[in-house]
């Protein structure tokens, strides 16, 4: 289980888990979770393969794993494919009511069979610590890094606002008593050149609290068309960021619970919907079949 947190906006948040996503497909079956509404996602546009849609998924009836997948859109990338559980709705349709909690999510992909799951949260990750907090409800950060072989990415622009976000986000973190140790940093640049001095410093100085800090070099092709054509991101040095990337998130799930990874909890299965009591009819003596006319 891999959530990928911004700690903030313009993060490059949803390019982080493709490139995650194109690496780790390659260890089994990936699906990428789409919690974002559809109208600010980038998902529906970078699919290859446009599936149902999250909006073929009712809440309400049974569903078989292969009802689920078929739900899914499929994705390419340089080493093969993975799927997105996204929203294909026209634009002028309803908002779906998709949840909020990770535990609905993890479910949700559990029952689909797959055994990579890359969660692609929307909401801005110190603000959430600070407000759940604040107003004493549930905390979807501390959600999302709770679930079963959790090991969250944050995503931080390589400039000086963003390691700026990227220091408060730790310290709320570690207030919060989340899994810093299990965290992979990935830090993108945002233009050609020299990574900034601020930012070499501070991932200097992070690499002693979290599992990694990656820096994710800048390339024209994302930022012009993002991952609509993934397979094409053949650029050497992005390789090479990208398969840092993917095994310091392996290598952090298998120093926290080993290798082989063990088998992950199946959800419990919903109770079953209460209905009328069957009706009990009355057992028919033989003093009653007799007067049965023939």
């Amino acid at each position: 289980m891999v959530p990928v947190l911004g700690a903030g906006g313009g993060t490059g948040r949803s390019t982080i888990v493709g490139l995650i996503a194109s690496y780790l497909c390659t260890t089994g079956t990936t699906v990428v979770l789409d919690t974002a509404p559809w109208l600010v996602s980038h998902w529906p546009a970078w699919a290859a393969d446009p599936g149902a849609g999250v909006a073929s998924v009712p809440p309400d009836r049974r569903m078989t794993p292969s009802d689920v997948r078929a739900a899914a859109s499929r994705c390419s990338g340089p080493d093969g494919d993975w799927q997105v559980l996204t929203d294909h709705q026209e634009w002028s349709s309803a908002p779906l009511h998709l949840p909020a909690e990770p535990a609905a999510w993890y479910q949700l992909a559990a029952a689909g069979g797959w055994q990579v799951v890359i969660g692609d949260t929307a909401h801005p990750m110190a603000h959430d610590i600070v407000s759940a907090r604040s107003h004493r409800v549930a905390c979807l950060t501390a959600g999302w890094c709770s679930l079963p072989c959790s090991v969250p990415v944050l995503a931080v622009p390589a400039t000086g606002p963003g390691v700026s976000a990227l220091q408060i986000a730790v310290r709320t973190a570690s207030a919060e008593g989340l899994p810093l140790q299990r965290m992979v940093v990935a830090l993108t640049e945002t233009g050609e050149g020299r990574v900034p001095a601020v930012v070499r410093a501070a991932a200097t100085m992070l690499q002693s609290q979290v599992a990694q800090v990656v820096i994710v070099p800048y390339e024209p092709r994302i930022r012009a068309g993002g991952l609509a054509e993934a397979h094409l991101l053949a650029s050497r040095k992005l390789r090479d960021a990208v398969e840092d990337l993917g095994r310091a998130v392996l290598s952090s799930a298998h120093r926290s619970w080993g290798d082989p990874l063990p088998a992950a909890p199946a959800p419990a299965a919903a109770p079953p919907v209460p209905g009328p009591p069957p009706a009990v009819l009355p057992a028919r003596t033989a003093l009653a079949e007799e007067e049965v006319p023939a």
